[in-house]
């Protein structure tokens, strides 16, 4: 399985973005997706996991959750924007991966048996941080990280 991890969109879906993702069996957004076209546009690619950013305090915003759960399988995913907002012991709650957003930093890794991606942002650049977007591969109870840089 094949899941695509986007976050900080900021209301822009870039194409290189959409290649990436294209052939996704799932999609995690992480936050401050700026637009709900953006979603719309995600979940015609594969069905879609989001979480809310502290940006996205537009009305169409308000009934995305904060976190979210979401099982592949034996492997358990969970969502939050800010990973410094973390409200459960990932490990004890049974969860293999915590996808977050939010720094804008692209960063995979793992503690305690413990995988922490961020995709880093796939919207607009911020500083000289990247434009970034992630995947996982499952396969059972194996996880594989990849981050890909979407423009240079």
């Amino acid at each position: 399985m094949r899941v695509g991890l986007i976050s900080d969109t900021h209301g822009l879906l870039r194409p290189e973005a959409l290649d990436f993702l294209s052939g996704a069996d799932h999609i995690v957004h992480g936050g401050d997706i700026g637009s709900p076209d953006i979603l719309e546009r995600l979940a015609a690619i594969a069905p879609l996991t989001v979480v809310r950013g502290n940006n996205d305090m537009a009305p169409w915003a308000r009934a995305i959750p904060e976190t979210a759960r979401v099982d592949f399988g034996n492997v358990a995913l969970y969502a939050i924007h800010d990973l410094k907002a973390l409200d459960i012991d990932p490990r004890a709650a049974g969860v293999r991966i915590v996808v977050s957003g939010h720094s804008h930093r692209p960063a995979c890794t793992e503690r305690d048996g413990v995988l922490y991606v961020n995709p880093g942002s796939a919207g607009r650049r911020r500083f000289s941080l990247p434009i970034a977007a992630a995947e996982l591969v499952i396969d059972e109870d194996a996880v594989h990280a990849r981050i890909v840089m979407l423009v240079p």
